[in-house]
């Protein structure tokens, strides 16, 4: 295995490749190397690398939760500058946690919560509440989706 010190042009033309069309095959990274006249062991050792130095955070499908039959929610808290990281591990053992933010602002936790319902969602946030003791939580459900396609051109 090789390790990557700052990415090549080999490694910018794999994550262009990966980030919004990802082979659907039993051996996506075969399809790759093939496409890029490399090893599928070369692109295999290549992800494995971006992944461990942070470049690449995960893969995996992106799903609509709406046509899943699930409810989003992006929520904020206001978390004293002291409880921040007790309260961002106790929102993260939620499964349909799909991101958490510091942000500087007054509310200061931002997070996206998916779940079957709203209700289901109220219920958590009220758990995460009572297990943490912060009660300034809001709940700010989307009216309307304006979805974009997130593909950076390395």
């Amino acid at each position: 295995m090789f390790k990557i010190k700052k990415m090549d042009a080999t490694d910018k033309a794999i994550l262009n490749r990966i980030q919004s069309d990802f082979p659907v095959s039993s051996r996506p990274y075969a399809v790759i190397a093939d496409e890029f006249s490399l090893s599928e062991d070369e692109v295999i050792n290549r992800v494995q690398q971006l992944k461990s130095i942070g470049i690449i955070r995960r893969i995996g499908g992106n799903f609509v939760p709406g046509k899943l039959g699930y409810v989003s929610t992006l929520c904020a808290g206001k978390i004293p500058e002291d409880k921040i990281e007790a309260f961002a591990r106790e929102v993260n053992r939620y499964t349909g946690v799909t991101h958490n933010y510091v942000r500087e602002n007054e509310y200061n936790i931002w997070f996206t919560f998916i779940a079957p319902s709203m209700a289901l969602i109220e219920t958590y946030l009220a758990e995460i509440s009572l297990k943490t003791g912060i009660t300034d939580i809001i709940n700010l459900p989307a009216t309307h989706v304006f979805k974009i396609k997130a593909h950076f051109n390395l």
